[in-house]
């Protein structure tokens, strides 16, 4: 018994030590199993984060589906940009782009088929591509709406993920176009406020222009108006301070959505406004004249002989409607005669009258706060010869773009003191701290009347409003072509200033190759072209700023005291047609 219960137990003791042995192999075994997926798995992530380079947080690269992930931005939000009285202009929204992990691509024709039907546009064969590189990042659609953002969701693919950034918004579209300008993808400022002030915008900080949206959308309208009527190619609208310099508003048209550069053509990015520069014709008497009260102290009566055309080398001056005698100053600048201001700029010499543009600021390049800006062309003398300077006296041989024009009539109207453009809005009250003077008051008190006097009874008659003294200048110059002038392609220009007896706004319209209407007669020089345009806007003017308009008495108009130096009794006409006829 004692024998036999002793077998027993020394087999339930083997067993118990076979079992031992039998569960620490089995551990053994697991151990190495787990140790060697821990290793490949170390090994895995050290050839993911390390060999390829790949960085999950920074990508926001997600292996679990497609789905929104945190991620680092690549720049910080861009400052938004307002016009004058806190109306939006351009500002930043955060939206998410679509980025694929190659890598875990399962079918690139199935996933390039899902997305067509998400994304509008979409490239399926550029997709497929992108989804077949051997590279494990790669875009395939940007700015993203979020119900676009949703329906990738939905559908789950694991290579695919969003990475967020910031879009560039446009509310007001095209209507700033070349004056705010654009930005890249990557937010760097290309043209207009965005280039200009892209280290402030870029740190986020905050622009308000001098641009009044509501003034902006007038002189859009009313430029598109007259490039509409007179069939024309192109058009710049222009408002500006005349005592502070600060832009109010400032068109070139074709223009474009600044929310789809890139369906833009070169002739709607050109700005006009500021980088073209054009022969603005008799607008320039106004500089000459200047010149000439300025510097050699003629009185309004002083005559010159505009009897007959003046030949100077190849070229022969003639006057567009002739009154065939001797003019007054007043006279010659009414009825803007080119012969009577060539014998001006004689008087005063090149040297002066170089001297004197350059003051105005028409010899160089604008001083902007954008860098789309034109070189003026000027002829390459030293000292103008007597026949550059006579020419150049009536806006022949020289080319400015409009702004700068704008900017040295306001020059000679605000007292005689040189202004500095500028389209940052500056604080009420706000005068130029630093006064250049380029004419005396005394003198731009006479330019004052001779502008007024040219509305009143001279080429600018139909840019006459009711209730508001505007003084003015047209002016109509051919435009060159392969070197030489053509009629049949003109530049059309009036600048206007008011109230004249002490201006505050400078209004300008240039109108590029427009054709003659019924309304005109057939004509389309400035006087029926650009002259309109200017009263329509100032018109809008008046009630969108609240101008008063019943403080002008006519009985005042300050163009009355030149008409003692005015003959309307001898007026000629010129081939049967009158002087309307040559606005």
């Amino acid at each position: 018994m004692w024998h036999h219960a002793r077998c027993n137990m020394a087999v339930i003791d083997g067993d118990r030590r076979c079992a031992a042995s039998m569960m620490k192999n089995r551990l053994s075994i697991l151990s190495v199993f787990f140790i060697s997926a821990y290793l490949l798995i170390a090994v895995r992530l050290l050839d993911l984060g390390v060999v390829q380079g790949l960085d999950f947080r920074a990508d926001g690269i997600s292996d679990v589906g497609a789905q929104s992930v945190s991620v680092k931005e690549i720049t910080p939000r861009r400052g938004d940009v307002y016009d004058r009285n806190g109306f939006l202009v351009a500002t930043s929204l955060k939206t998410p782009s679509l980025f694929v992990d190659p890598y875990l691509v399962l079918d690139a024709n199935a996933l390039s088929e899902s997305l067509s039907k998400v994304l509008p546009d979409f490239d399926k064969e550029k997709s497929i591509k992108i989804m077949s590189a051997k590279n494990r990042f790669g875009w395939l659609a940007y700015d993203i709406t979020p119900k676009q953002q949703q329906a990738i969701l939905e559908i789950g693919d694991p290579s695919l993920g969003f990475k967020y950034n910031y879009k560039r918004i446009y509310p007001q579209g095209s209507l700033f176009a070349h004056l705010v300008g654009y930005t890249d993808r990557d937010g760097l400022g290309l043209s207009g406020v965005e280039r200009g002030f892209d280290d402030v915008l870029a740190r986020g900080d905050d622009v308000s222009l001098s641009l009044d949206l509501r003034l902006q959308h007038a002189v859009k309208r009313e430029v598109s108006k007259a490039i509409a009527d007179f069939n024309a190619k192109a058009g710049v609208g222009v408002i500006l301070d005349a005592k502070t310099g600060e832009l109010l508003a400032g068109v070139s048209l074709p223009d474009f959505d600044l929310n789809a550069v890139s369906d833009a053509k070169n002739n709607q990015k050109f700005n006009r406004l500021t980088l073209g520069v054009y022969e603005l014709g008799s607008i320039f008497k106004i500089f000459s004249t200047a010149a000439l009260l300025e510097f050699k102290k003629v009185s309004m009566g002083r005559t010159f002989d505009a009897r007959k055309p003046i030949k100077v080398g190849w070229f022969t001056i003639s006057d567009y409607h002739a009154q065939g005698r001797f003019l007054t100053v007043a006279e010659v600048f009414m009825y803007s005669s080119n012969i009577g201001t060539a014998l001006m700029a004689k008087m005063i010499g090149g040297r002066a009258l170089k001297a004197f543009y350059k003051d105005l600021g028409l010899l160089d390049r604008l001083r902007f706060d954008i860098k789309e800006i034109g070189r003026p062309i000027i002829p390459k003398q030293d000292i103008w010869r007597e026949d550059s300077a006579m020419t150049i006296s009536y806006g022949h041989g020289i080319s400015v773009s409009p702004l700068q024009m704008s900017v040295a009539v306001a020059s000679i109207v605000n007292g005689g003191i040189a202004l500095q453009p500028t389209l940052i809005k500056k604080e009420e009250g706000y005068r130029p701290k630093s006064e250049v003077r380029v004419i005396s008051e005394k003198t731009s008190l006479k330019m004052r009347k001779l502008l007024r006097l040219a509305v009143n009874k001279g080429t600018g008659k139909n840019a006459n409003l009711e209730g508001i003294a505007i003084g003015g200048k047209t002016g109509t110059a051919d435009k060159s072509v392969n070197g030489r002038y053509r009629r049949d392609k003109r530049i059309s220009s009036f600048v206007g200033a008011f109230p004249i007896h002490d201006p505050e706004y400078i209004v300008m319209v240039m109108i590029d190759e427009p054709k003659g209407n019924k309304s005109s007669n057939g004509y389309a020089t400035a006087g029926w072209v650009a002259a309109p345009a200017v009263k329509r806007i100032v018109n809008s003017m008046v009630s969108i700023l609240g101008i008063p308009t019943d403080k002008y008495n006519p009985a005042s108009d300050i163009s009355l005291d030149l008409m003692p130096y005015v003959h309307d009794k001898n007026k000629r006409r010129k081939r049967g047609k009158t002087l309307a006829s040559y606005q």
